[in-house]
């Protein structure tokens, strides 16, 4: 800050640092906005200059000299879910290395409240936007994205014909673990419940509308063809969005002539409100019924017994997207970690612990 006439402080500005730098306001402008040609010797005095002021970069005024916010844009389906949460982190990581802020947007994986989101962070100016997205069907919004070279990189989903980047988490191998694993026990009845709404659609033989709930159900059914096993699509339910919602599918389920004898939740979530369904009905896992659950927060090694989880690496996943959408913008990664992301694709992996066991008689 400096001083004013009557003893305030006022915000330091270009001018100030330039006048301590011993160089032209324009020039000082340049190198603090780190746009034009400066030359080290004159950038060095200004950078001293500003850090002795304490000055602070008009981020407004900058963007429009550079075109540039150094702002990303993250619209996730539910905060609340662990997945998106730790994704999110593993973005913000990554850009604030890079000198990035992060302005996150949730849509419970509602479509229209995706497209507003998509035209507040337009608005916003963002360098870039990370989506996951709610539907593979609803996607003018997204087209439109990459119609305009507008930077857009995709997250946890994949969308058919869709030219924009994703970073994806590999999970058909250890869902067919899983679901292999279950059926070794002996099951043959393995029902799998997700919050998914999208569409109004259930699983007929027909594609979901997101990519990562498809492929947790390809890899079970991959399992059961393996094992000679027909799958039972009345086994595959939807719309488990909160407790009473899962606790009313879950009774639809057991109320069944014959009922699953395993569980598989597509989330931390679900599985949270699966865990309660089953505890209000005195049923105990895995003596009365054997439970696996996709992602792995950490809590569920403490439950009793501890659940048996297919394990995503979402911190390093986010951070991948970051950089995809910072490489997107030309941004030297160097100094955000490793500079040549996770190189393959990254792999989701089954940890067994103690929520298994063979059917009840």
């Amino acid at each position: 800050m400096a001083d004013t006439p009557a003893g305030r402080q006022r915000e330091v500005t270009v001018t100030d640092v330039a006048r301590l730098a011993g160089v032209g306001k324009a020039t000082a402008a340049r190198a603090l906005g780190e746009y034009g040609h400066v030359s080290e010797e004159k950038r060095e005095l200004v950078l001293a200059a500003a850090e002795r002021l304490g000055y602070r970069p008009n981020e407004l005024a900058r963007s429009m000299n550079t075109g540039r916010t150094r702002t990303l844009g993250v619209i996730v389906g539910d905060i609340e879910n662990s997945y998106f949460g730790n994704a999110t982190r593993g973005i913000t990581d990554v850009a604030r290395r890079a000198g990035y802020d992060v302005i996150l947007l949730n849509t419970d994986e509602n479509v229209t409240v995706e497209i507003e989101a998509v035209r507040v962070l337009t608005e916003k100016r963002v360098d870039a936007m990370i989506v996951s997205p709610a539907s593979a069907y609803a996607v003018d919004h997204l087209q439109h994205l990459v119609d305009t070279n507008y930077p857009l990189v995709l997250l946890d989903r994949t969308i058919a014909g869709l030219p924009a980047p994703a970073a994806v988490i590999d999970i058909v191998p250890a869902a067919e673990e899983a679901t292999a694993r279950l059926i070794a026990l002996g099951h043959r009845r393995i029902a799998f419940l997700s919050a998914l709404t999208t569409d109004g659609m259930t699983f007929h033989g027909l594609p979901l509308g997101v990519s990562s709930v498809a492929e947790r159900i390809s890899g079970m059914l991959a399992a059961l063809e393996a094992a000679g096993i027909r799958p039972d699509h009345d086994l595959l339910r939807f719309g488990a969005v909160d407790r009473a919602s899962t606790d009313r599918i879950l009774g639809e389920l057991l109320q069944r002539d014959a009922p699953p004898t395993a569980l598989v939740a597509s989330d931390s979530t679900v599985v949270r409100d699966v865990l309660a369904a089953l505890k209000s009905r005195g049923l105990r896992v895995p003596a009365d019924i054997s439970l696996v659950s996709f992602d792995d927060t950490g809590w569920e090694e403490f439950t009793d017994p501890p659940l048996t989880v297919v394990s995503q690496p979402v911190h390093a996943n986010g951070e991948d997207a970051a950089r995809m959408a910072l490489r997107i913008l030309g941004v030297d990664v160097l100094g955000t970690g490793d500079s040549a992301g996770h190189g393959d694709r990254l792999t989701a992996h089954l940890v067994e612990r103690s929520s298994l066991g063979p059917p009840a008689s």
